[in-house]
């Protein structure tokens, strides 16, 4: 026969355990929440899948979408509501100003990076001046993608600052 101050105990540990199982549960999902979300927009098939192999190798970032077209790229921000998007400035369609210009008001902490290999200073000016942080030439700044995501990821809701 068991003793009764053990069954007490042996009910306290399960609902104990039970807290924790929950506590677990909610930092689980306030770790999920916390990751940065990342829409990809560049309409080069090649350049877009080396983007998306960056992001995914990121820890604390999630690419939740991409988009090759201002259409798709607008339709597909405002729907995922990314913490940051990576922009090529020069579409098929059109350009990722439009883009920019379209999803900022609504989203106006979303982390925007362009990236292009239109790296004028009109270009540049335009895009600060529309809400993007960062500013980047293809040929020469690529790699500097990773670190930004990383800094953005370290401080999802935070400002970073660059250009």
């Amino acid at each position: 026969m068991r003793h009764p101050g053990l069954l007490k105990n042996d009910c306290r540990a399960v609902i104990d355990g039970h807290h924790t199982l929950e506590r677990l549960a909610h930092m689980n999902s306030i770790q999920q929440a916390m990751r940065l979300t990342v829409f990809l927009v560049e309409d080069s098939l090649a350049i877009r899948a080396r983007l998306a192999e960056t992001i995914r190798g990121i820890e604390g970032a999630a690419l939740v979408g991409e988009a090759g077209t201002v259409d798709a790229a607008i339709e597909g921000i405002r729907s995922a509501h990314p913490g940051a998007v990576i922009l090529d400035l020069q579409l098929e369609d059109g350009s990722g100003l439009e883009v920019l210009k379209a999803v900022r008001p609504a989203s106006p902490a979303l982390h925007v990076a362009v990236l292009t290999n239109y790296a004028t200073d009109q270009h540049r000016r335009a895009c600060l001046d529309a809400g993007a942080e960062f500013f980047l030439d293809k040929s020469s700044d690529f790699p500097r993608i990773r670190e930004i995501v990383q800094g953005w990821a370290a401080r999802p809701d935070g400002a970073a600052a660059g250009h």
